[in-house]
């Protein structure tokens, strides 16, 4: 395999994408519905009386001659099973007509190859319990990506496989209050990588490059990109923490084109959870990757070694940043781009050593 190409983020070239799905009608997703089971009576009590004689139930005593009282507790339960029965019709309906319409094709991608529906019902929830109970992850900020309009989130990149990207895409989708995705902008290597392509553009992955990025910007949504690229995923494990170069600035440009504000994001626990303290780089070389990492675990142990430490993780959104008040050429004044790269830049950096001086522990 040749060596991996990254794309820089500002490069202006036009992107090599895969053929544009067709769209199709979605359908809503048909209601189970609920079915009312009635409260029965309790029987009475074969021989059971009560101390004056006269006949009781089991559901309390009642009056001579008069109707069996009805069980109070019982309906109550019945109720709870009918409540139950009902959300699970609703479940069972709908993962069927999920699954008919992924069979028929009756579902929407737009023309970059995002799969709402599949993002939100299957990858979303393959990603949830990693998010929620192994990295147990901690969200500050999310007030600052707005509720509408385009943004541009910058991320640090780090964790030696870039499972902060994913993370934080999760952040975004669960705790953003208008419910709001984030698409994220990936290398080519991503897309170079067999099922793993597929992933990413049904994810709302799209390719690193000026003119992806604008036209989602312009349509309204909110774009993460991680402007380290392979040399924060692929840094040493001393290194971590530091940001590395962050290219030429070709973000704000993207961001000052589109009149986005950028949000300035900054992830702490990812550095440790492949502690990388070597980089083969011959076997990298030849088998056409960015770097071949070393750490405690891999390749020692073999595919256990793959296996991320479950480290406590924080995502902070910071202020934004607004690029709308500048003129449109601002986009091509490099020294504007170099003063608002540097400003996104230290206010990662000096977030990322608030959030370390906060943390109790690595792992708790």
């Amino acid at each position: 395999m040749a060596d991996a190409k990254v794309i820089p983020f500002d490069d202006d070239r036009p992107r090599s994408g895969a053929a544009t799905p067709r769209p199709a009608r979605r359908r809503s997703l048909p209601g189970g519905g609920r079915r009312r089971n009635g409260e029965g009576a309790v029987s009475p009590l074969p021989g059971a009386q009560a101390a004056s004689g006269e006949p009781q139930d089991a559901g309390g005593p009642r009056e001579a001659g008069g109707p069996p009282a009805p069980d109070v507790s019982s309906g109550a339960e019945a109720r709870a099973d009918a409540a139950g029965g009902g959300d699970w019709e609703r479940r069972i309906a709908g993962g069927l007509a999920f699954l008919r319409r992924r069979l028929t094709g009756e579902y929407e991608v737009d023309e970059f190859g995002y799969d709402e529906e599949l993002t939100d019902q299957v990858l979303m929830s393959l990603l949830r319990p990693l998010y929620e109970k192994y990295f147990r992850v901690e969200v500050k900020g999310i007030e600052n990506i707005p509720s509408e309009g385009g943004a541009l989130v910058v991320a640090n990149h780090s964790g030696v496989l870039p499972l902060d990207g994913l993370m934080m895409q999760v952040a975004v989708h669960d705790n953003h209050p208008a419910g709001r995705h984030l698409r994220l902008l990936a290398a080519d290597l991503v897309f170079m990588l067999p099922v793993v392509n597929e992933l990413a553009r049904k994810a709302g992955h799209t390719l690193a490059c000026a003119e992806d990025a604008e036209r989602l910007l312009q349509r309204g949504e909110v774009v993460g990109v991680m402007p380290e690229g392979f040399k924060g995923i692929g840094k040493p494990f001393g290194e971590r923490y530091k940001l590395q170069r962050f290219g030429r600035g070709g973000f704000v440009s993207t961001a000052l084109r589109a009149g986005a504000p950028i949000v300035p994001c900054s992830i702490v626990g990812a550095e440790e959870i492949y502690p990388m303290i070597g980089n083969v780089k011959t076997l990298a070389r030849v088998l056409g990757i960015p770097y071949f990492p070393v750490t405690p675990t891999f390749p020692w142990l073999g595919p256990l070694g793959a296996v991320p430490l479950p480290t406590k993780w924080t995502i902070q959104f910071g202020e934004p940043i607004p690029t709308d008040g500048f003129p449109l050429e601002a986009a091509e004044d490099p020294m504007l781009m170099f003063n608002l790269t540097d400003q996104v830049r230290e206010q990662i950096q000096h977030t990322l050593y608030k959030l370390l001086v906060q943390r109790r522990s690595v792992f708790f």
